[in-house]
């Protein structure tokens, strides 16, 4: 399903998203990030050949980011580790050109996802993971709202080294107050773009 608001369009990956991608970024260089996982360039269309399988045996639902404005896209986000029984999701596998970061653009995705996690899907947590030295993910988290479960020591093999993986979630009591928090950082974001 394709989930809008003012500053975004999430829309259901697809392999003919993968042109655009590559070409943006071609013009970035986020993928060179060692502790977190963006496809190069010329490997756009395997990641979302990946993704897409993982939505067909039913464990991850990816979209791609759209900046609402130009109509780009800007990036790749997913629910990921679904589990229907609890129901709970992990918000993960998301990335964001550098040109589309600090410009509201992640703020309305997470609200966009944390909101038909929590209202229309009737989830008890949403999850995040990130790597330990991911500083501005782990910062941009706690902006959000999200507490910090734990670390999950050597939780995985990263680039060929150990990863020590971060907790984070949000769970659904806490959903009324973070979406206040979350919805006031958004609208001051769009008072600030238009003075």
């Amino acid at each position: 399903m394709t989930l809008r608001s003012a500053r975004v369009v999430l829309r259901q990956l697809a392999h003919a998203h993968a042109p655009a991608l590559s070409e943006a970024l071609n013009g970035d260089d986020l993928w060179r990030t060692w502790y977190t996982i963006v496809p190069a360039p010329d490997r756009v269309e395997e990641e979302i050949t990946r993704r897409l399988e993982l939505q067909a045996a039913g464990s991850m639902a990816p979209w791609t980011i759209f900046d609402a404005v130009t109509g780009q896209p800007v990036g790749m986000t997913t629910y990921m580790n679904i589990d229907a029984g609890t129901p709970r999701v992990e918000i993960g596998s998301t990335w964001l050109l550098r040109s589309a970061q600090r410009s509201g653009i992640n703020a309305h995705t997470k609200r966009l996802l944390l909101g038909r996690a929590f209202e229309d899907l009737g989830c008890l947590a949403v999850e995040f993971r990130t790597h330990f030295h991911n500083h501005q993910s782990r910062a941009a988290l706690a902006r959000l709202g999200a507490k910090q479960d734990g670390i999950l020591r050597h939780h995985q093999m990263f680039a060929g080294v150990p990863r020590d993986t971060v907790v984070f979630s949000i769970i659904d009591a806490e959903w009324p107050t973070v979406r206040l928090s979350l919805d006031e950082r958004i609208a001051e974001g769009e008072r600030r773009a238009g003075s």
